[in-house]
């Protein structure tokens, strides 16, 4: 009574004390807590007995289970599918009824009911609809917690749909309707992208004979203005010019599931391509190309062609399609003679830069000093890196390379018995001194005395030629 009495949820027949045994009672084996259960015997009437309570007892009273009766669940293609209250002697079809009956799409063969049985495995039962008045056979007598799946002929039925690739807006699969058309697959793919072309359309549809590897039939079906559908108040569409359409009365052609429609691209319509030319030109800026075949030369000279601080040599190109990043070129070359392999046709995003003189030469890596050293006619790369304090002890000077001003790399070229072939930077060139590879290191000793043996059996032989 002091904790206010009994909950709504209380199982008031499910009644625990949790106690701690006085000292006397504890047998020193570290269960020194008992757990006493009110028997139910012990109510009378319904009430409590008083039993005697000691210091520090902990009550507990259970609620009453989780568990609901007296109702079925109904689930699948009904109106209101959940859970039915079932009162003794209720059929299938008065369950099937409060849950607002079947939808008309419902499959009428099979009505399935899963009966929970007393060792919690499930019987299987079958019913069918009969007619359109929600009456089932057999009319099964339902017991708590039956399940009562409806089905849909939707669920047995294969995703029926078309495929519309090429010139729209949103190619991809659509949804099959009966009675579409390829003017709805159109509308459906948000319309046509410029340079449509609508004199005909392909469909390629599924062949009634697969004989012969045969995997699809190819069918050309005409189209007409009609399919353009942003237009001004006069009719006159609004999109970039390219091939005048057909007046309308093109016939409008009835798809079937599965069918594929490709609508085409004008042949070589695209819109306009771009170029950026910067640097020392008289007009920078960005170009549209007047030609597929336009060239750089062509480029440079609707620019006004290179100032007087313009360093041709130093031309940095560069090509963003296919990620192809720096080209190399030979501006200079390509100047004096336009058909110079290097004079490239331009494509859209190609940008190209013509710096200013710079009579220096970076080097850098692993060289003792990183330095900018100015250039100086006809020295090779080994002239630039002393510059640079020479390698370091991590160099691995075998393998140093320049990068012309142009984009070029040159290495150094070994040769047997000879002088290794250095490049010679040009004005804006950089030097690089790669570190040497912890990996790949190898005893010279033996290379050195493979070499010496060598060279030892050609003074043999040019000694004794000799005699």
């Amino acid at each position: 009574a002091a904790a206010g009495g009994f909950e709504p949820g209380a199982l008031q027949r499910r009644i625990q004390i949790a106690r701690i045994l006085p000292p006397a009672q504890r047998e020193g084996n570290g269960r020194e807590r008992v757990v006493i259960d009110l028997d139910e015997r012990q109510f009378v009437g319904g009430t409590v007995p008083a039993f005697p309570m000691a210091p520090a007892d902990s009550v507990t009273v259970f609620a009453v289970a989780e568990r609901e009766t007296r109702f079925v669940t109904v689930t699948g293609n009904v109106w209101t599918p959940g859970r039915v209250g079932r009162i003794d002697g209720m059929r299938l079809s008065e369950a099937l009824r409060l849950a607002g009956g079947g939808k008309p799409d419902s499959y009428r063969g099979q009505i399935s009911v899963s009966r929970l049985r007393a060792d919690s495995t499930r019987l299987q039962l079958r019913a069918a609809f009969q007619g359109d008045d929600g009456a089932v056979a057999p009319d099964l007598v339902l017991e708590d917690d039956d399940e009562i799946t409806v089905y849909s002929l939707t669920n047995f039925r294969p995703e029926r749909y078309i495929v519309v690739t090429g010139a729209v807006r949103k190619p991809g699969r659509v949804p099959y309707r009966d009675g579409m058309t390829i003017r709805d697959a159109v509308l459906a793919a948000e319309g046509l992208t410029e340079g449509a072309d609508l004199r005909e359309a392909e469909v390629a549809r599924l062949p009634g004979d697969r004989s012969n590897g045969v995997m699809a039939r190819s069918i050309r079906t005409p189209l007409d203005s009609t399919y353009l559908v942003e237009r001004e108040r006069e009719g006159r569409y609004l999109g970039p010019p390219g091939l005048a359409a057909p007046a309308a009365g093109a016939p409008e052609f009835a798809l079937e599931p599965y069918d594929n429609v490709l609508i085409f691209q004008q042949p070589e319509w695209e819109l306009q391509r771009s170029v950026v030319l910067d640097g020392k030109v008289h007009f920078p800026g960005t170009y549209t190309l007047v030609s597929r075949t336009e060239r750089l030369s062509d480029l440079l000279a609707r620019a006004g062609g290179l100032n007087a601080e313009a360093y041709p040599a130093g031309v940095e190109f560069y090509r963003r399609q296919g990620n192809q990043g720096r080209i190399g070129i030979d501006l200079p070359q390509v100047l004096r003679d336009p058909t110079f392999r290097d004079n490239l046709a331009l494509v859209t995003g190609d940008s190209i830069v013509i710096p200013a003189y710079t009579p220096v030469v970076r080097v850098v890596g692993a060289v003792n000093q990183p330095v900018a050293v100015a250039w100086t006619p006809g020295k090779n790369m080994e002239y630039y890196v002393n510059a640079a304090g020479g390698y370091s002890r991590l160099a691995d000077a075998g393998r140093s390379f320049v990068t012309q001003p142009s984009g070029r790399v040159e290495s150094v070229k070994r040769r047997f018995l000879f002088g290794d072939g250095l490049p010679k930077p040009m004005p804006g060139a950089v030097v690089l001194v790669p570190e040497r590879d912890p990996a790949d290191q190898r005893d010279i000793l033996p290379i050195i005395g493979g070499i010496a043996s060598i060279l030892g059996s050609i003074v043999a032989v040019i000694a004794v030629s000799t005699r």
